[in-house]
């Protein structure tokens, strides 16, 4: 691992300095020998915090978080099936800002920014710019929200809901918790596995001041993304009432084996968060490489059922498009 790659435990700083330069990225790691291999892409650039590449082995091109991020030149490949929209979220964006795919839920896009790019988003292509909740959009949602009353609960998403201030989160907060139709808050982040100091006291006291429940749902892939620091800041979000729960994405060549799977769910508990959800690839162009095929994915979760108590067993789904929910696998069609 990279030592003293960190010096500066502000969140807010992590965030300004994230490495954005491949040649950067490939000379902390001693792997300036795959330049050929890597192109610079324009619309997605390379973005990762320095913490999160603190966390890589130096001269390991194989590193399961470095190739979450490493821009790979088959994302220039044009795979059929694999599309810039692929759940359909331009059709279900009925106002600015908000996403309403299932019934009791609706989903604001908080912000386009992520603290860390990885190359497998499936809202790499989304246009943030068109989908931004401005001030005046903010009375549109309320008005959508109360016109809704099966919605109970109104999930942050993005982007990354964590890479804004607390000024800015904190007041969605209070806009939320003021109609009383909502019970639940739920924040779905990044940040707390790629920069686990944006878990600070202030936020941490305001989300466990508010009335309505919070869930946090982190993504972490791989049990390599939780060191000692990271496990203390999800601990911390644990004592302070939220419920953490994890969502991976099963990625070919990075957690698609048993050992890995298993060592991620054990670790996630040990951090205090329960997984959740077991992702099969959304077929997102530039990421097709990433995709594991169906009976693989199914042949594995029978295998992790053995291995592991049900608790840490999460649930292998897949989403598709109009569809009002996630879509279980079918584990009992390829027995």
């Amino acid at each position: 691992m990279i030592n003293h790659l960190i010096t500066q435990k502000n969140w807010q700083t992590q965030l300004s300095t994230v490495i954005t330069s491949v040649d950067e990225l490939l000379s902390l790691l001693n792997l300036e020998s795959l330049r050929t291999q890597i192109y610079i892409p324009a619309h997605f650039e390379l973005r990762v915090p320095r913490a999160f590449v603190g966390k890589m082995k130096k001269g390991d091109a194989n590193d399961p978080l470095l190739q979450q991020v490493l821009p790979n030149k088959q994302e220039q490949l044009a795979v059929t099936g694999y599309v810039a929209d692929p759940l359909a979220e331009n059709e279900q964006n009925p106002i600015q800002g908000l996403l309403h795919k299932y019934q009791s839920r609706v989903l604001l896009t908080v912000t386009g920014a992520c603290a860390i790019h990885c190359r497998y988003c499936f809202r790499q292509h989304f246009d943030y710019s068109a989908n931004m909740p401005k001030s005046e959009a903010k009375d549109n949602i309320k008005a959508y929200i109360a016109q809704h009353p099966e919605i109970n609960e109104v999930i942050l998403s993005g982007g990354d809901p964590l890479s804004v201030s607390n000024r800015r989160l904190f007041a969605w907060l209070d806009i939320l918790e003021s109609m009383s139709q909502l019970t639940t808050i739920r924040l779905h982040t990044r940040l707390p596995l790629v920069i686990p100091e944006r878990l600070d006291n202030e936020m941490l006291e305001r989300l466990a001041q508010s009335r309505c429940q919070i869930v946090m749902v982190v993504h972490c892939n791989h049990a390599n993304e939780i060191d000692s620091n990271t496990a203390e800041y999800l601990q911390r979000a644990r004592s302070a009432g939220i419920t953490l729960l994890n969502q991976t994405v099963l990625l070919e060549g990075i957690n698609d084996d048993v050992a890995t799977q298993v060592a991620l769910s054990q670790r996630l508990f040990a951090a205090g968060v329960l997984p959740y959800y077991l992702h099969v690839l959304d077929k997102v162009a530039g990421a097709a490489h990433f995709d594991k095929e169906e009976a693989a994915a199914v042949q594995l979760y029978w295998r992790l059922l053995a291995e592991l108590p049900g608790y840490l067993v999460p649930k292998l789904v897949r989403e598709l498009p109009n569809r009002p929910f996630k879509v279980p696998i079918d584990i009992y069609k390829q027995v």
